[in-house]
């Protein structure tokens, strides 16, 4: 969380002329008010994911550029992701945002204050909550992994 996943996901979209598809913008466009917890969060995603996903994979088999701004904090979403691209049979690349806990809540304050679309106010503890799930990808999962930061 607030580790620069949108920022990046924005440039990369541009870069390479690809859809963005963003997790954050999808659930505050379709799901306002409903979304007050973590619980509701998991299940809201839950569901986008069923929709999107033929899209997303419809669009990687036609040649399409896909960049996804959805959290890969764990394996489980890191799997969902990997069924994608092999379902399309199309290359992939993990971009996987290494920042720091500290610079992270700088950046969560920074955009608490501007609130950019697709965000939603967040605590401290509420970071720390969700960060406590955060498991790093392994070599093991078997991603073309480009890492940033580092810190």
């Amino acid at each position: 969380m607030a580790a620069g996943k949108s920022t990046l996901a924005r440039k990369l979209a541009g870069e390479h002329r690809a859809v963005l598809i963003s997790e954050d913008i999808w659930l505050q466009r379709l799901f306002p008010e409903e979304i007050r917890e973590f619980a509701d969060y998991l299940n809201y995603s839950a569901r986008l994911k069923t929709v999107v996903a033929p899209l997303i994979i419809e669009l990687l088999e036609k040649g399409i550029s896909v960049v996804l701004d959805f959290p890969a904090n764990v394996p489980k979403t890191r799997n969902w992701i990997r069924e994608l691209f092999e379902t399309a049979n199309a290359d992939h690349v993990l971009h996987f945002v290494n920042t720091g806990n500290d610079q992270c809540l700088e950046q969560l304050a920074i955009r608490n204050r501007e609130k950019p679309e697709g965000s939603k106010e967040m605590t401290v503890e509420e970071f720390e909550f969700v960060t406590s799930f955060f498991v790093a990808p392994s070599l093991e999962e078997n991603f073309t992994i480009l890492e940033y930061g580092g810190q």
